[in-house]
């Protein structure tokens, strides 16, 4: 993926975009699943994973981050997608995650999994369902 553009926003793979100090302070004090996250552990994060930047087109502002960990053969996880409050309801986060998708899609990864306590509603416009049998599914939980 070079760029995927949407409205007036550039969404981009590339990490040399990324606004990581930014990303921090979004996550770090607005996300509910990575509140008080350090930033050491997320560079951690960013370093070890495949990331998406939307970015305001006249700007180059970042506005919206999502990241992957994946192998890039069988499996990847969705997670950290978040869109900058002055930007939301524009259908960018949607849009967003269409290029993570997108991206994904010639690998042939067998399934792309994400958790979500407010979203499935986005995550289902884009072919995501809950799961069929999520007694299958355990996690091990170390914090």
């Amino acid at each position: 993926m070079s760029e995927v553009i949407f409205r007036e926003y550039a969404i981009s793979a590339d990490p040399a975009r990324l606004d990581p100090a930014r990303i921090h302070h979004w996550l770090s004090t607005d996300a509910y699943w990575a509140l008080g996250r350090t930033r050491e552990k997320q560079d951690a994060a960013i370093a070890g994973s495949l990331n998406f930047g939307a970015y305001e087109a006249s700007s180059g502002e970042q506005v919206a981050y999502a990241r992957v960990v994946t192998d890039h053969a069988t499996f990847a996880w969705l997670c950290d997608v978040y869109v900058d409050p002055a930007v939301r309801g524009k259908g960018l986060g949607t849009a967003m995650v269409a290029a993570v998708r997108d991206h994904l899609a010639p690998v042939g990864l067998r399934r792309i999994m994400l958790a979500t306590a407010d979203a499935h509603g986005v995550y289902e416009k884009l072919g995501f369902r809950t799961l069929e049998n999520p007694d299958r599914w355990m996690a091990l939980g170390l914090q």
